[in-house]
This record gives C-alpha cells, structure tokens and sequence, in this order.
C-alpha cells in the first residue's frame, strides 16, 4: 500500500521516545514487522532507528504487500521485467537486498549491544515447514547470500524445524523460530538452542555472537478461542482475551527459571546471549478489546516485541506500561484451568494453529509469487511499449 508524505512524516514520529523509553529502560527490546524499500530510502527507518527502534522482521506476506502495494520496486523490477531469472530468483534478489540495506542501518544498534539486538529477519520459504534437510539448505543460502552478522534467518518451529534449527545454530547461523503456539514446541526450541552452543563451545567456537529469538504467537490463540465462545453463545465472556496472555506467562516464566538454571549460567560465563522470547502477532484482532493490548499486558525483561505498524502507532499515541510480566506466572495456571473445563485442548489448539499458520505462510509464499509475475508482466509490457516494440 503506498503512503502519502504526510503518512511517511506521521510513521517517521510513530517511535515516541517517551512510551517507548518506558519498554527499553524495563529492558524490552521492540522491533517493527513490517519492511519496505521506500522507507529504507526516504530516511522513514533511519528515523525511528535514532528514536529507539531495535529491530525488524520480514515474512511473504509483507512483501507482497510492499511489491503489490506500492512503487517502490517498479524501478528494479523493470531492469529485470523480461529477465530469464525466475521469479523465485528475482524475489530472492529484491528481498536480500532489502534486508542487507536495513542491516547496515540498524547495524549500529547491533554493535552498540555487542551483538545483543539490532537484528532484521528474512525467512526461509514457507514451503519447507515440513522438510528439516530442504530448510537447512535453503537458511545457508539465504544467509550467506545476504552476509551481515545482525539478520536473522526464520525458521519454522515445527517438530521438522527443531533440528534444523539446532544444526544451524551450531553452524553459527542466527535463527527467528517462528509459529510457536504452545510451551511444549517453546521447550524444544529453547533446548535447541542450548544444546547448539553447548556443541560449539565443546569445539572451541565462539558463543558470543550467535543469536536466537523465539517467536511466541499471541493474538491468533485469543482470535481462535474467542471464535469458540462465540459458536457457544457465550459472547460476552469473562474468558475472551484471556488465553493468549496466559499462555505466554507461563512461557515467560520458564524462561526466566532457564536464566536461573545452572546450566544456563555455564554458557552465559563463556558469553553466551539468551534466546529471547519474542513476542509476535501482536496486533489486536478483537475490536472490543484494546488496540495495545499485547504491548501493554506482555511488557517484561530480555523479550521483544514485534509490532505491525498499526500496532506501534497506536502505542506511540496512547500506550501505557504499568507493570510487567510475572516472573513466576501470576495468574497464568488458573486461566488455563478455566479454559479446560469448557473444553479447550491447549495442546490440540496449539498444534491447529502451527498447522493454520504454516498453510497461511504457504499460501502467502505463492500469492507473492503471482504478485511478482503480473507485476513484471506489466512493466515488461510498458518497456515494450516505451521502445515501440508490440
């Protein structure tokens, strides 16, 4: 979707120092899910970079947004428009571009952390969710062809994720585990993590630069179950919008018993960094319920939040932090009961919504590669045209 200029100057300011201050001085890192050319050109990134921004992360859909959506590729598309390159290839040279350009300028946040944050994220194809050899072939290749040490790769956490994601980590490749629902698939990512720099620093690699954020889904649980009360008639429902928060305090407080644990200890005295919990869809769905509900109810220590720009606007305007998360949980076991004795699998939920998210990613994936091929359809046909050729 392309901005006006008065947009551009609005998204320019979307970072207040002043709310977001309050997020990094808890020790809360927040990071933009959203990348588009234009505002890597226009200054827009560096902008909010200066005002506190941490970090970004990139997945299909958002650039199909960003090519579909706007002009800002119609230049380098058209240099390539009747290219024998596929469309695949030529996806592959925008987006790495793409991330390499918002690398650099975030770089300085990465050194200024040694190493800590300032981390942008590319994924592997969606089309791999299933394919643990094809994904750690496809991740070394994406990360080699964009060469910075501050990107990201996103891998799936699917059970065919997990060793793909503990290989690549020990090869010294940062990895977003992205799609996680549930504690259980968080556990096997975090002991993924664990064990790849347990193996790197038994060979005698360094451990201080690898980086790892795992990707905890919010507002899809509540979006799901709320959906649930709904078909039952229990609309309104003390329950609605409770799951997804639960859910993630009790992921927030195992990993807070990880950073206690001495095994943890061990590896952070060799320079190790956590894997931080990120936060991710954290945009609210539920036009009833706050527009900064998951900024405000997910504010914690050593976590990220990633943000849709909607979302990081709405809390610039009017976003408040309170509190933070509960070490121990608070409340989180007594919710979850709650929603057992209406019926609610946690674990069955969790393994639809991976399943419903890796098919959306999927259907994403191809969407943008048709979003790809008429677009350069079209500005072959313009080339043409401008040559006098039919």
């Amino acid at each position: 979707m392309t901005r006006t200029k008065s947009e551009e100057v609005r998204m320019s300011k979307v970072v207040s120092k002043t709310r977001l201050q309050a997020l990094l001085d808890l020790g809360q890192s927040v990071w933009l899910d959203y990348l588009r050319r234009g505002m890597l050109e226009s200054g827009e990134l560096q902008r909010m970079i200066d005002d506190g921004l941490r970090g970004m992360t990139s997945n299909p859909t958002i650039f199909e947004h960003a090519i579909g959506g706007s002009t800002d590729y119609d230049d380098a598309l058209s240099r390539v428009a009747a290219s024998p390159r596929t469309d695949r290839e030529i996806f592959d040279l925008l987006a790495v571009d793409d991330v390499r350009a918002a690398a650099g300028l975030f770089r300085s946040v990465y050194d200024a952390s040694q190493g800590a944050d300032g981390f942008v994220s590319l994924e592997v194809s969606p089309t791999l969710a299933r394919d643990t050899a094809g994904t750690i072939g496809e991740a070394r290749r994406l990360w080699a062809a964009v060469d910075r040490p501050n990107v990201m790769i996103k891998v799936p956490g699917t059970r065919e994720g997990w060793p793909a994601i503990e290989r690549l980590l020990t090869d010294g490749i940062n990895v977003n585990i992205t799609l996680l629902f549930s504690l259980e698939h968080y556990r096997q990512v975090a002991e993924a993590y664990l064990r790849a720099l347990e193996a790197r620093r038994q060979a005698g690699q360094a451990i201080d630069r690898v980086a790892s954020v795992a990707s905890f889904f919010v507002s899809r649980v509540d979006t799901e179950v709320d959906r649930r009360l709904d078909a039952t008639g229990a609309r309104p429902s003390a329950l609605r919008g409770k799951i997804a928060i639960a859910n993630a305090r009790l992921a927030y407080a195992w990993f807070r018993d990880l950073l206690d644990s001495p095994r943890w200890r061990a590896l952070a005295a060799s320079g190790a960094k956590p894997q931080r919990l990120l936060w991710a869809s954290t945009g609210t769905k539920d036009p009833d319920a706050s527009d900064t509900l998951y900024v405000e109810a997910l504010a914690a220590p050593d976590t990220v939040n990633t943000m849709p720009e909607k979302t990081l606007a709405a809390f610039a305007d009017h976003g408040r932090v309170e509190g933070v998360l509960p070490r121990d949980g608070g409340d989180a076991d007594a919710v979850l009961a709650d929603f057992t004795r209406i019926g609610v699998d946690s674990t069955a939920l969790a393994a639809q919504l991976q399943r419903e998210g890796t098919a959306s990613f999927d259907r994403s994936w191809k969407d943008l590669l048709d979003c790809l091929a008429a677009k350069r359809a079209m500005l072959a046909q313009r080339n043409r045209a401008a040559a006098g050729r039919p």
